[in-house]
């Protein structure tokens, strides 16, 4: 017991000791105390310890070249703390600040990677993941000879990927509620927006399916101009899909289609 009730007390009074050094740093009035130290944190991985120290050295050196490490360090912090929202906001002024900087190439990176931290599942608003998008396009543009460029490339096809995914599934469930004229529609965008989908012969197929349930479901008013439309639609799926494994179920409704149209 007697031990325990020692390491207890030591582990306790090293706390406290190591609580009191940090209070010092952060008291401190010496600039370059503050900056080593702040340095030294980083290096061991205590980024919650370091971030205030670099965030009151970022005022005290701003537009200096220590300034532009600190800044640097500062959005760092922020990265490696999860918190990729300030962190993207950091980066992104640390780019536009030092244009020139042998960091700079890295920090407008890290500022679409943190973006694409950012994006969530597909079933919510996606407008996070249009913004990293639109933030590894520009860095593909500003840096077109990046050794980045690859992971640049596979982490906008995954992000792609994922408005593709919520498209195709807002379709499915226009098509599955049988929401005829709406289904048409996001399906007609879907296939001019992912021309090169897994999913292109089923969307193209179901587009003109669509078509056709609309047609024999619509008022007589309209059932015509349906029609000749859904039959366009067949047209069209059939040149792309000579050897679609619904060419059977397509050539069986577009008989349907003329048939209707000649009792009209």
């Amino acid at each position: 017991m007697r031990g325990i009730s020692f390491a207890t007390a030591l582990l306790a009074l090293i706390l406290i000791s190591s609580c009191s050094d940090y209070r010092k740093v952060l008291k401190s009035t010496d600039m370059q105390y503050k900056y080593d130290t702040a340095l030294e944190f980083y290096k061991d991985g205590k980024y919650a310890k370091a971030y205030p120290l670099f965030e009151e050295l970022n005022i005290a050196y701003r537009g200096t070249e220590k300034g532009e490490k600190i800044a640097y360090y500062q959005a760092k912090c922020d990265y490696l703390l999860r918190d990729y929202m300030l962190g993207s906001h950091r980066f992104q002024q640390f780019y536009r600040n030092y244009p020139s900087s042998k960091m700079a190439e890295e920090a407008e990176f890290l500022a679409a990677y943190c973006n694409y931290q950012l994006s969530p599942k597909f079933s919510l608003d996606q407008n996070e993941t249009y913004k990293a998008i639109r933030s590894f396009q520009l860095f593909a543009i500003d840096y077109p000879d990046s050794k980045r460029i690859d992971s640049c490339n596979m982490l906008l096809d995954e992000l792609r990927g994922k408005l593709e995914h919520k498209d195709y599934r807002a379709s499915m469930l226009y098509y599955k509620t049988s929401s005829y004229r709406a289904a048409q529609q996001a399906l007609s965008n879907f296939n001019k927006e992912y021309p090169y989908s897994e999913h292109k012969e089923e969307c193209w197929f179901l587009e003109y399916k669509a078509g056709y349930l609309l047609a024999f479901n619509s008022v007589d008013d309209k059932k015509n101009e349906r029609i000749d439309q859904a039959m366009k639609a067949y047209v069209t799926f059939v040149d792309r899909f000579p050897e679609s494994k619904y060419l059977r179920e397509a050539e069986s409704m577009f008989d349907s289609l003329q048939k209707q149209k000649g009792d009209t």
